[in-house]
């Protein structure tokens, strides 16, 4: 039982520092750096599953998500500007370069 339960840390596999800094709302394919703390947000998809981010990544994402929503107990001023943000994006806006 005296097994090793993780890779030694020359094997581990490590991210660049700028994809270690992102919120968890950011695309992988997304090029644009976060705006503001990676939990300003939450979005809530139309299954109920939660995505905190910033502000604007969850904008960028929001266009995407069919029947999502900015998760109610975030601010009003907040959901407004993740709002307005996302209605003049496309879906998936950095596929086209936006």
């Amino acid at each position: 039982m005296n097994q090793p339960t993780s890779a030694p840390p020359t094997t581990r596999p490590t991210l660049p520092a700028a994809a270690r800094r992102r919120c968890p709302a950011a695309a992988a394919a997304d090029p644009t750096p976060c705006d503001g703390p990676p939990d300003t947000a939450t979005l809530i998809d139309r299954h109920g599953r939660e995505t905190a981010g910033c502000v604007q990544h969850c904008a960028r994402r929001l266009p995407g998500l069919d029947g999502a929503r900015v998760h109610p107990f975030v601010p009003t001023a907040r959901a407004l500007d993740i709002y307005f943000r996302a209605s003049e994006l496309p879906p998936f806006a950095w596929e086209i370069g936006r």
